[in-house]
């Protein structure tokens, strides 16, 4: 059982950034695939960008290039920097951890979210 906890979200400006931390109560080996997901009012749960065990990350198109997701197992924490904030990145974002396992097929685990309001 892994148990996620977000933090480092809030209020910033336009061009601001923040840096998100999700630690992991459980211990997340490098077999975890991370994830942070974010969503806004009234839209889809959406990923943001995706880290696996092995260190390759995945970004969603918008993120590219402002966005930085990366992981520390030995903390068992995993964080997302974020650059050149705007508006539209205004969501609540969320920690997510998944694991594949032959034996019990696919483990997914949340954490509460963290909001980030961007102003302009």
């Amino acid at each position: 059982q892994v148990q996620l906890v977000e933090s480092g979200g809030g209020l910033v400006q336009f061009g601001g950034s923040l840096r998100l931390s999700c630690a992991a109560s459980g211990s997340i080996t490098s077999s975890y695939r991370m994830a942070w997901y974010r969503q806004a009012p009234g839209k889809a749960r959406e990923l943001v960008a995706r880290i696996y065990g092995y260190g390759d990350s995945y970004y969603s198109d918008s993120m590219k290039g402002r966005f930085t997701i990366s992981r520390d197992n030995a903390k068992n924490t995993v964080y997302l920097q974020m650059n050149s904030l705007k508006p539209d990145d205004t969501a609540v974002y969320y920690c997510n951890a998944d694991q594949w396992r032959a034996d019990s097929g696919w483990s997914d685990y949340w954490g509460q979210g963290t909001q980030v309001t961007v102003s302009s």
